[in-house]
């Protein structure tokens, strides 16, 4: 097959993709090649996660985000960091014809586009809101949220934009297409969504665990992250029941589904998406040009001075003018591409443990690793999640006076940077690439529950390439002054001193 000057070697045309209806690859290339008028707009110069079907929607999937080793020369690519210049994600961007075809040949039923355009990978255009109906919800519940959503941001001036998901949930796009980042959309996010479970706490829930969750409609804020993406607009999805389209509706539309109580009007197969977008066009053009802005309290977070709320258990638990930990001023995220910034301490409290902290969202998330990290493939260790701490605390090296909360030495053990390779805090799983000083490689954090049902329960577990220990010199040395617990305790408080100064 030639389209324009590329040529195309299509294969197995005839594979049926989706079992129940008979759908098959050649007919998934047929629909994209129709649909290529509208989607590529929404595709072009953002970075795609493929959802790879090679045996149909029965058989098993996989997510690629790498450019595979046979993409052609002239698929267009845009490399990420990942925890360095020497390591990167190389993401396809499909930015015309002949690679859109091609993509479905290569069985990528499902296409996941980030929120953001190449080169500004760190600036979303626009903010989304996922609304996923859990076990006794279904599609016509998480419409009556859209609608909930839509008009506190028409309270905000904020238009908004609704497609079905083409599985059991609504997406909500609000566009912004300025300079704002991650840093301010998705705790923008967040606060809609908290606003709304406190206003409907029978039909709503804001947070990720499904036992939360059943008979109410999650609002999925976590979306809005630079790591995150999301199903593209006129993307067909993998259901064993049959190729439905991820469809812009108009809000009546959405109302009358609902008037009618019939979800059947929320689902549209390829033959019915190409007529629909023949006959009304684009619903989802204002998404490419329309610029909005935030309400300014949510763009004056990208302020360094602004106090965060995710703090208030950290400070509540200490009294500032007796200890010279830091009180809490978030200053601005690490700009360092995809990486951000991670730091183990070694805490000499009323047990010695390791404190382990992920750069997330301008705080410190943190766990305390009583055994500390682990090297050997597949080995865990306990890791109990604790309050967050302020991005300041990264460097503190120093004695916490006894009396106070977690009195004792704290040695900065390893500092450094990591890159998400995959997962979500808020769905209990985290799997990254350290670069630090003494830990290089990859690790896991699973959320679990020990048998005393406690919610905070976590495991780190060695992901990748074992890694040899640490040599006792540096097992008992800080990454950043080379001292051990006993000449930290010695000095008292000038460390800290110093250090306030470098992060001032």
């Amino acid at each position: 097959m030639t389209v324009g000057e590329k040529k195309l070697a299509l294969s197995n045309l005839e594979k049926v993709m989706y079992p129940e209806t008979g759908f098959t690859k050649g007919q998934v290339i047929d629909y994209y090649t129709g649909i290529a008028r509208y989607i590529l707009p929404h595709l072009k110069g953002r970075p795609i996660t493929s959802k790879r079907f090679p045996n149909g929607v029965s058989g098993q999937y996989f997510y690629e985000k790498d450019a595979p080793s046979f993409t052609p020369h002239w698929v267009k690519t845009f490399s990420v960091p990942r925890t360095s210049e020497k390591s990167l994600i190389n993401y396809i961007l499909i930015n015309d014809v002949p690679t859109l075809i091609w993509s479905a040949n290569m069985a990528n039923l499902e296409l996941h586009p980030f929120l953001a355009k190449a080169p500004h990978i760190q600036r979303p255009t626009m903010v989304v809101f996922d609304l996923d109906p859990g076990d006794g919800a279904d599609i016509l519940q998480s419409c009556e949220v859209a609608f909930l959503v839509k008009d506190l941001l028409d309270r905000l001036d904020l238009k908004s934009f609704v497609k079905v998901s083409g599985s059991k949930g609504i997406h909500l796009h609000v566009p912004l297409n300025t300079n704002v980042t991650y840093e301010v959309t998705q705790p923008f996010a967040k606060s809609i969504a908290q606003s709304l479970e406190n206003e409907h706490p029978d039909l709503v829930v804001s947070e990720m665990p499904k036992a939360r969750r059943k008979k109410k409609v999650f609002v999925d804020w976590s979306q809005n992250s630079e790591y995150k993406s999301t199903v593209a607009v006129y993307s067909l999805r993998a259901k064993i029941d049959g190729p439905f389209v991820a469809m812009p509706v108009t809000w009546d539309e959405l109302k009358k589904a609902v008037k009618k109580a019939d979800p059947r009007e929320l689902f549209y197969e390829p033959d019915v998406a190409l007529k629909r977008v023949k006959k009304r066009g684009d619903l989802f053009s204002p998404l490419l040009k329309l610029k909005q802005s935030l309400p300014k309290p949510f763009l004056d977070l990208m302020k360094p001075s602004r106090q965060s709320k995710a703090l208030e258990t950290y400070r509540r638990k200490r009294d500032f003018t007796k200890t010279s930990e830091p009180s809490g001023i978030v200053p601005r995220s690490s700009r360092q591409g995809g990486r951000k910034l991670f730091v183990i301490q070694k805490h000499a409290a009323s047990h010695l443990h390791y404190d382990f902290r992920l750069e997330m969202n301008g705080t410190l998330k943190s766990w305390a690793v009583p055994k500390g990290p682990p090297y050997d493939l597949n080995e865990r260790r306990l890791a109990m999640a604790v309050e967050d701490h302020p991005m300041t605390y990264a460097k503190f090296e120093g004695v916490i006076p006894k009396g106070e909360y977690g009195g004792g030495t704290v040695m900065v053990w390893d500092i450094g940077t990591y890159e998400l390779i995959d997962g979500n805090y808020w769905k209990g799983k985290l799997h990254f690439h350290l670069n630090g000083k003494k830990l290089k490689g990859e690790w896991i954090l699973v959320k679990g529950r020990d048998e005393n049902g406690k919610d905070n329960t976590w495991y780190l577990i060695k992901g990748g390439e074992p890694m040899a220990r640490p040599s006792d010199r540096k097992e008992n040395s800080s990454a950043l002054t080379g001292r051990s617990l006993e000449k930290i305790a010695a000095a008292a408080d000038a460390v800290w001193h110093s250090n306030r100064r470098m992060t001032s």
